[in-house]
């Protein structure tokens, strides 16, 4: 028995799998995927921890705040950047990533760009009545499990689960 592979050995996350699946495509060719940041806006309510989504500003769907990085600007910082301006919401960004995400992003020309998202928790400590994307999108706080059931990305709801379990010592 020791050295056959089980069924156990060969699971490995959805996560780990789209990563090695992407190392693999770089390493015979493929183009590198473009880089953006995300910021994971969470913080502790009555019931425990939340966390905040917006909604796509094309269809609609559940997302983090994100976007790209703007001249040579920390990816930290364009997460909060992009929390307060399509969010509405500022606090205390963590300057290490927790995890990365892979989706490909739609563009009207029907193109797709494969697009690598670096996440960073934010602990909000101010929640804007008005801010830049207003008109444009939604916001709501949602549970770990509510928020994990609501994204579309696999990979992006690991990250949720795994980061809800301990906030404050992840984002340290």
């Amino acid at each position: 028995m020791e050295g056959r592979l089980t069924v156990e050995t060969m699971v490995i996350s959805h996560t780990s799998r789209k990563r090695f699946v992407e190392r693999l495509r770089q390493l015979f060719g493929g183009t590198p995927p473009r880089v953006q940041a995300a910021a994971l806006p969470w913080r502790t309510g009555e019931k425990g921890v939340e966390v905040m989504l917006v909604t796509s500003g094309g269809a609609g769907r559940w997302v983090l705040p994100k976007g790209w990085p703007e001249n040579d600007e920390p990816l930290s910082t364009t997460a909060a950047r992009e929390a307060a301006e399509e969010a509405g919401v500022t606090g205390s960004v963590a300057p290490r990533e927790i995890g990365r995400f892979y989706y490909g992003k739609q563009l009207p020309s029907g193109l797709e760009w494969r697009c690598e998202v670096h996440v960073f928790p934010l602990e909000v400590d101010h929640v804007a009545d008005k801010w830049p994307e207003r008109k444009k999108r939604m916001r709501a706080w949602f549970s770990p499990a509510e928020a994990i059931a609501r994204v579309q990305e696999p990979d992006l709801g690991e990250l949720i689960g795994a980061f809800a379990d301990n906030p404050r010592k992840i984002a340290a």
